[in-house]
Protein backbone atom coordinates (compact mmCIF):
# COMPACT_ATOMS: atom_id res chain seq x y z
CA UNK A 1 0.00 0.00 0.00
CA UNK A 2 1.09 3.57 -0.70
CA UNK A 3 -0.02 6.55 1.37
CA UNK A 4 -1.08 9.63 -0.59
CA UNK A 5 0.29 12.63 1.30
CA UNK A 6 -2.05 14.92 -0.64
CA UNK A 7 -5.18 13.05 0.50
CA UNK A 8 -4.03 12.26 4.04
CA UNK A 9 -4.90 14.64 6.88
CA UNK A 10 -4.12 14.70 10.58
CA UNK A 11 -6.64 15.44 13.32
CA UNK A 12 -5.83 15.38 17.03
CA UNK A 13 -8.64 14.92 19.52
CA UNK A 14 -7.34 16.76 22.55
CA UNK A 15 -7.74 20.13 24.23
CA UNK A 16 -4.17 21.18 23.58
CA UNK A 17 -3.21 21.75 19.94
CA UNK A 18 -0.52 19.45 18.59
CA UNK A 19 2.62 21.09 17.23
CA UNK A 20 4.18 17.91 15.91
CA UNK A 21 4.72 17.49 12.20
CA UNK A 22 4.23 14.19 10.42
CA UNK A 23 5.79 13.69 7.03
CA UNK A 24 5.09 11.19 4.26
CA UNK A 25 7.66 10.98 1.47
CA UNK A 26 9.12 14.25 2.68
CA UNK A 27 5.76 16.08 2.54
CA UNK A 28 4.23 17.51 5.71
CA UNK A 29 0.68 16.28 6.28
CA UNK A 30 -1.99 18.92 6.76
CA UNK A 31 -3.49 19.22 10.25
CA UNK A 32 -7.28 19.75 10.25
CA UNK A 33 -10.08 20.08 12.81
CA UNK A 34 -12.55 17.98 10.80
CA UNK A 35 -12.76 15.86 7.66
CA UNK A 36 -15.31 13.79 5.80
CA UNK A 37 -14.99 10.01 5.77
CA UNK A 38 -17.49 7.73 4.02
CA UNK A 39 -20.01 10.56 3.92
CA UNK A 40 -19.75 11.42 7.63
CA UNK A 41 -18.00 14.39 9.23
CA UNK A 42 -15.30 13.41 11.73
CA UNK A 43 -14.56 16.37 13.98
CA UNK A 44 -12.54 17.20 17.07
CA UNK A 45 -15.76 18.74 18.41
CA UNK A 46 -17.43 15.33 18.62
CA UNK A 47 -20.71 14.36 16.94
CA UNK A 48 -22.41 17.78 16.85
CA UNK A 49 -21.05 18.93 13.43
CA UNK A 50 -22.14 15.64 11.84
CA UNK A 51 -25.62 15.83 13.42
CA UNK A 52 -26.04 19.44 12.26
CA UNK A 53 -24.94 18.42 8.76
CA UNK A 54 -27.46 15.55 8.75
CA UNK A 55 -30.23 17.92 9.87
CA UNK A 56 -29.38 20.34 7.04
CA UNK A 57 -29.40 17.51 4.46
CA UNK A 58 -32.71 16.29 5.86
CA UNK A 59 -34.34 19.71 5.48
CA UNK A 60 -33.08 19.99 1.89
CA UNK A 61 -34.57 16.58 1.03
CA UNK A 62 -37.81 17.55 2.79
CA UNK A 63 -38.08 20.78 0.79
CA UNK A 64 -37.49 19.04 -2.54
CA UNK A 65 -40.53 16.84 -1.89
CA UNK A 66 -42.86 19.79 -1.26
CA UNK A 67 -45.18 18.84 -4.20
CA UNK A 68 -45.82 15.48 -2.51
CA UNK A 69 -46.62 17.02 0.89
CA UNK A 70 -49.03 19.49 -0.75
CA UNK A 71 -50.78 16.83 -2.81
CA UNK A 72 -54.17 16.22 -1.15
CA UNK A 73 -54.77 13.08 -3.23
CA UNK A 74 -52.00 11.20 -1.38
CA UNK A 75 -53.00 9.66 1.95
CA UNK A 76 -51.16 10.83 5.06
CA UNK A 77 -50.05 7.25 5.78
CA UNK A 78 -48.44 7.07 2.33
CA UNK A 79 -46.75 10.41 2.87
CA UNK A 80 -45.31 9.18 6.15
CA UNK A 81 -43.87 6.08 4.46
CA UNK A 82 -42.28 8.32 1.83
CA UNK A 83 -40.94 10.59 4.56
CA UNK A 84 -39.30 7.68 6.33
CA UNK A 85 -37.76 6.14 3.22
CA UNK A 86 -36.68 9.32 1.40
CA UNK A 87 -36.00 11.82 4.17
CA UNK A 88 -35.50 10.15 7.56
CA UNK A 89 -33.09 7.62 6.04
CA UNK A 90 -30.76 10.51 5.15
CA UNK A 91 -30.78 11.73 8.73
CA UNK A 92 -30.20 8.29 10.27
CA UNK A 93 -27.10 7.48 8.19
CA UNK A 94 -24.31 6.31 10.54
CA UNK A 95 -26.23 7.55 13.61
CA UNK A 96 -24.81 4.58 15.56
CA UNK A 97 -21.59 6.55 16.06
CA UNK A 98 -23.20 9.69 17.48
CA UNK A 99 -22.78 10.86 21.05
CA UNK A 100 -26.03 12.47 22.18
CA UNK A 101 -26.41 15.24 24.72
CA UNK A 102 -29.32 17.45 25.77
CA UNK A 103 -28.74 19.95 22.95
CA UNK A 104 -28.49 17.42 20.12
CA UNK A 105 -31.49 15.49 21.45
CA UNK A 106 -33.53 18.71 21.40
CA UNK A 107 -32.44 19.36 17.81
CA UNK A 108 -33.42 15.83 16.75
CA UNK A 109 -36.91 16.25 18.24
CA UNK A 110 -37.27 19.65 16.56
CA UNK A 111 -36.22 18.19 13.20
CA UNK A 112 -38.81 15.42 13.47
CA UNK A 113 -41.55 17.92 14.32
CA UNK A 114 -40.51 20.13 11.40
CA UNK A 115 -40.83 17.17 9.05
CA UNK A 116 -44.28 16.23 10.35
CA UNK A 117 -45.54 19.82 10.22
CA UNK A 118 -44.38 20.15 6.61
CA UNK A 119 -45.99 16.82 5.77
CA UNK A 120 -49.28 17.90 7.34
CA UNK A 121 -49.05 21.35 5.67
CA UNK A 122 -49.20 23.12 9.04
CA UNK A 123 -48.17 26.76 8.78
CA UNK A 124 -45.90 28.31 11.38
CA UNK A 125 -48.69 30.86 11.95
CA UNK A 126 -51.08 28.16 13.19
CA UNK A 127 -51.07 27.62 16.94
CA UNK A 128 -50.87 23.83 16.93
CA UNK A 129 -48.89 22.10 19.65
CA UNK A 130 -46.36 19.33 19.08
CA UNK A 131 -48.60 16.99 21.04
CA UNK A 132 -51.44 17.56 18.58
CA UNK A 133 -49.07 16.95 15.66
CA UNK A 134 -47.99 13.64 17.21
CA UNK A 135 -51.63 12.70 17.72
CA UNK A 136 -52.43 13.34 14.05
CA UNK A 137 -49.50 11.15 12.99
CA UNK A 138 -50.56 8.41 15.40
CA UNK A 139 -54.13 8.57 14.10
CA UNK A 140 -52.79 8.00 10.58
CA UNK A 141 -50.34 5.13 11.23
CA UNK A 142 -50.94 4.03 14.81
CA UNK A 143 -48.35 3.84 17.62
CA UNK A 144 -44.83 4.40 16.27
CA UNK A 145 -41.28 4.92 17.45
CA UNK A 146 -40.08 8.53 17.43
CA UNK A 147 -36.88 9.57 15.66
CA UNK A 148 -34.77 9.99 18.80
CA UNK A 149 -35.74 6.52 20.04
CA UNK A 150 -34.74 5.04 16.66
CA UNK A 151 -31.30 6.62 17.02
CA UNK A 152 -30.92 5.21 20.54
CA UNK A 153 -32.04 1.75 19.45
CA UNK A 154 -29.62 1.70 16.53
CA UNK A 155 -26.80 2.61 18.90
CA UNK A 156 -27.81 -0.21 21.24
CA UNK A 157 -28.06 -2.74 18.41
CA UNK A 158 -24.62 -1.76 17.12
CA UNK A 159 -23.23 -1.97 20.67
CA UNK A 160 -24.54 -5.53 21.02
CA UNK A 161 -23.32 -6.57 17.57
CA UNK A 162 -19.84 -5.16 18.22
CA UNK A 163 -19.64 -6.70 21.69
CA UNK A 164 -20.32 -10.16 20.24
CA UNK A 165 -17.72 -9.68 17.48
CA UNK A 166 -13.96 -9.99 17.69
CA UNK A 167 -12.76 -7.28 15.31
CA UNK A 168 -11.04 -3.93 15.54
CA UNK A 169 -14.32 -2.13 16.30
CA UNK A 170 -14.66 -4.09 19.55
CA UNK A 171 -11.08 -3.28 20.54
CA UNK A 172 -11.66 0.43 19.97
CA UNK A 173 -15.06 0.47 21.69
CA UNK A 174 -13.85 -1.33 24.81
CA UNK A 175 -10.36 0.16 24.85
CA UNK A 176 -9.22 2.67 27.46
CA UNK A 177 -6.51 5.33 27.57
CA UNK A 178 -4.14 5.37 30.52
CA UNK A 179 -4.80 8.97 31.42
CA UNK A 180 -6.94 10.81 33.96
CA UNK A 181 -9.90 12.94 32.94
CA UNK A 182 -9.75 16.73 33.24
CA UNK A 183 -11.20 18.61 36.18
CA UNK A 184 -14.72 19.97 36.17
CA UNK A 185 -17.77 18.73 34.32
CA UNK A 186 -16.90 15.98 31.88
CA UNK A 187 -18.01 15.81 28.27
CA UNK A 188 -20.56 13.14 27.58
CA UNK A 189 -19.05 9.99 26.08
CA UNK A 190 -20.55 7.53 23.63
CA UNK A 191 -20.75 4.80 26.26
CA UNK A 192 -22.63 7.18 28.59
CA UNK A 193 -25.54 7.04 26.13
CA UNK A 194 -25.57 3.25 26.45
CA UNK A 195 -25.84 3.52 30.22
CA UNK A 196 -28.63 6.11 29.97
CA UNK A 197 -30.63 4.12 27.40
CA UNK A 198 -30.45 0.86 29.34
CA UNK A 199 -30.26 2.07 32.93
CA UNK A 200 -27.41 -0.42 33.45
CA UNK A 201 -23.75 -0.13 34.33
CA UNK A 202 -21.33 -0.87 31.49
CA UNK A 203 -20.01 -4.03 33.14
CA UNK A 204 -23.56 -5.39 33.10
CA UNK A 205 -24.26 -4.32 29.51
CA UNK A 206 -21.10 -6.11 28.34
CA UNK A 207 -22.27 -9.31 29.98
CA UNK A 208 -25.86 -9.09 28.73
CA UNK A 209 -24.85 -8.10 25.18
CA UNK A 210 -23.01 -11.40 24.79
CA UNK A 211 -26.44 -13.08 24.69
CA UNK A 212 -28.23 -11.94 21.53
CA UNK A 213 -31.79 -12.68 22.71
CA UNK A 214 -31.28 -11.10 26.12
CA UNK A 215 -29.81 -7.98 24.55
CA UNK A 216 -32.67 -7.72 22.04
CA UNK A 217 -35.02 -7.67 25.02
CA UNK A 218 -33.03 -4.76 26.49
CA UNK A 219 -33.26 -2.89 23.17
CA UNK A 220 -37.01 -3.54 23.05
CA UNK A 221 -37.49 -2.09 26.53
CA UNK A 222 -35.82 1.14 25.39
CA UNK A 223 -38.86 1.87 23.19
CA UNK A 224 -41.43 1.53 25.97
CA UNK A 225 -43.68 4.38 27.01
CA UNK A 226 -43.46 5.77 30.56
CA UNK A 227 -46.54 3.69 31.49
CA UNK A 228 -44.69 0.51 30.49
CA UNK A 229 -46.62 -0.18 27.28
CA UNK A 230 -44.73 -1.09 24.11
CA UNK A 231 -44.65 1.37 21.20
Amino acid sequence: MEISAEKTKIMTYCKESSKKEIKVNGQILESVRNFKYLGSIISDEGSKPEILSRIAQTIVALTKLKPIWNNKNIAISSKIRLLRSLVMSIFLYACESWTLNADTERRIRATEMRCYRRLLSISHKEHITNEEVRQRIENAIGPHVDLLTIVRQRKLKWYGHTTRSSGLAKTIMQGTVNRGRRRGRQKKRWEDNIKESTGLELRNTLRIAEDREEWEAVVGRSSMRPDGSQI
